[in-house]
């Protein structure tokens, strides 16, 4: 008979290491976890303002991760966006409301201090943003055009996902006050909060860093604001919502870094998509554009989403799973 085989005597060092593993086994465990929770709602905006953005919205949707969109009704191709969304219903669709760089839904005689003869608003945010908190006038005729263009999505009957706005104007908070009482008339209890971690955006790239420091700052204000009344209200919002500090840089690179490091609950990626033929010259806005539609429809993308177990969603189903 062999005699009983002595039991194992780990050395200080051995049963470190063995500390560590252990330690190192449940941080992965738990971030698996923490990752698995992870809900992803992926946007283009600019929805209907041309066909060419059209087209790739309804491509992202169907060959890539894209979840949502959010519409311009005032937009050039809003007819054209309609009839794709109501043949992808899947695609679930937002407003994009427009109050800058951008046409009105009302014309010239009935909001004359907010748009020019041919009905398109300012293209500089700052000074109509100071004419919407400082003019009564233009606050009573702003109200009016948002209240046109809620009705011009509701006219399409296709089911209001969400509420945002063209450059983020719907934080400013005579806009959002208005979108908020709209909003629930409208039976459209969710709306996008552009606050994002500034942290995550300048380990990534750090050029511009004050501007990003300065606008990060400013939405997180305005970001509280807004969600102190949503919660009032009975809204739904994303927790972090990526893009405004990468605005102009979108792509798969950062598209991937940004999935790698989602650590809220519930979060939105939007991008700025559109394709254009193949024999087209683009200027560096459409080349961009092309840019952000390819990593909507990355392989990469689609690879790392299914091995970090992000669950891909609208704005619909952030409500029913709060």
């Amino acid at each position: 008979m062999k005699p009983a085989a002595k039991p194992s005597i780990k050395t200080s060092g051995e049963r470190r290491a063995d500390e560590k593993a252990s330690a190192f086994s449940h941080v992965r465990e738990t971030d698996a976890r923490a990752r698995a929770a992870v809900r992803l709602i992926v946007n283009a905006d600019d929805f209907g303002i041309s066909k060419e953005v059209n087209e790739a919205v309804i491509r992202a949707f169907r060959e890539g991760v894209l979840t949502s969109a959010s519409l311009m009704v005032t937009g050039a191709a809003f007819d054209d966006a309609v009839i794709l969304a109501k043949e992808n219903p899947g695609l679930a669709v937002g407003i994009h409301l427009v109050t800058v760089m951008g046409r009105a839904a009302l014309p010239h005689s009935e909001i004359p201090s907010l748009v020019d003869e041919l009905g398109n608003f300012s293209n500089n945010p700052t000074a109509a943003g100071l004419k919407y908190y400082f003019s009564k006038r233009a606050r009573q005729e702003l109200r009016k055009e948002l209240a046109a263009q809620f009705a011009k999505f509701q006219s399409t009957g296709l089911p209001l996902s969400h509420i945002d706005g063209h450059l983020h104007l719907h934080v400013h908070p005579v806009i959002f006050n208005a979108a908020l009482e709209l909003g629930a008339q409208y039976g459209a209890r969710r709306m996008r909060v552009p606050v994002e971690e500034p942290q995550l955006a300048l380990a990534y790239d750090r050029s511009c860093a004050l501007q990003k420091r300065v606008y990060s700052r400013l939405f997180a204000a305005l970001g509280r604001h807004m969600k102190k009344k949503l919660d009032r209200r009975g809204f739904v919002y994303a927790e972090r919502v990526y893009g405004n500090l990468q605005s102009g840089r979108m792509n798969e690179q950062y598209f991937l870094y940004a999935l790698e490091n989602l650590r809220a609950a519930t979060n939105e990626i939007y991008f700025h998509p559109a394709v254009y033929p193949a024999d087209k010259i683009l200027d560096a806005n459409e080349q961009q554009s092309l840019i952000e539609f390819e990593a909507l429809t990355s392989a990469k993308v689609k690879e790392l989403m299914n091995k970090l177990g992000i669950r891909l969603v609208n704005y619909f189903e952030l409500e029913t799973n709060r």
